[in-house]
């Protein structure tokens, strides 16, 4: 049964929900002595054939009826459907490319979820400067109604561990924006910086990358990330955040 199960679950993943429909009606009208040529005209490609073929020969070693795999084949697929519509992660990637991958660049990822945001959102990073589309974005995003969060690391002068402050800077860029930092750095945490580069909307989608709000992160440096839309870690994310305000852990300055 094992082995069925796998060849079931590399099937719903090779093929369309459409495909995997059809399939399903064919097993369920067929037998076993027909062989794999009853789904010739249903898939198309040599790989997808091969994968069809395993999942025949895995249901030879069971006592499966057609019925019953017609109907697995039906409710693995509508939930591999699902959980992918659920959430969708891209990678995120700045810097020298290959013919390898395809990848969204680090300010075409956050200038998403900025846009995106209809309520609020948030956004921490260790320093912020030289970076005038996420600006611009940032001020849109304020106008349009959304409160938005920056979480930055204090200067020196402000018990930080920078030399320039950053949160004014901010403040004057983005007036409208919510600025908080990590003042009480106690126990195991001091000393501590807000190293954490992401941003959430909505508890929607979330960007975590290793990008700081710099220009040179934004089009120059090797920076990595992921974009992640739906599911339940940009909620977590949100919630989090918002917790170390409610707790106090990070202030308004």
């Amino acid at each position: 049964m094992e082995e069925l199960l796998h060849a079931i679950t590399s099937v719903v993943r090779l093929l369309s929900p459409e495909k995997v429909r059809a399939i399903a009606a064919r097993v369920h009208q067929t037998d076993l002595i027909n062989g794999t040529h009853t789904f010739n005209s249903i898939v198309g490609t040599p790989h997808a054939f091969s994968v069809v073929e395993k999942l025949v020969e895995a249901w030879k070693g069971t006592a499966v009826t057609s019925a019953e795999l017609a109907a697995m084949l039906g409710a693995a697929s509508h939930l591999y459907t699902t959980v992918a519509n659920e959430q969708s992660t891209e990678l995120v990637w700045t810097g020298p490319t290959t013919p390898l991958i395809s990848a969204r660049r680090t300010e075409q990822a956050l200038l998403q979820v900025i846009n995106t945001a209809d309520s609020r959102l948030l956004i921490t990073s260790f320093v912020a400067y030289d970076f005038s589309a996420i600006v611009q974005a940032l001020n849109a995003a304020t106008n349009r109604g959304v409160v938005v969060s920056m979480l930055l690391e204090s200067s020196q002068d402000h018990g930080g561990s920078i030399n320039i402050d950053v949160i004014g800077k901010m403040r004057a860029l983005v007036p409208a924006a919510r600025l908080y930092a990590w003042i009480d750095k106690v126990g195991d945490f001091s000393g501590g910086r807000v190293h954490a580069k992401l941003a959430v909307a909505d508890g929607a989608i979330c960007f975590i990358t290793s990008a700081n709000l710099t220009g040179h992160a934004m089009e120059k440096n090797m920076e990595a990330g992921v974009l992640i839309s739906g599911g339940h870690i940009p909620t977590l994310l949100d919630a989090h955040l918002r917790a170390l305000v409610d707790l106090r852990v990070i202030v308004a300055v």
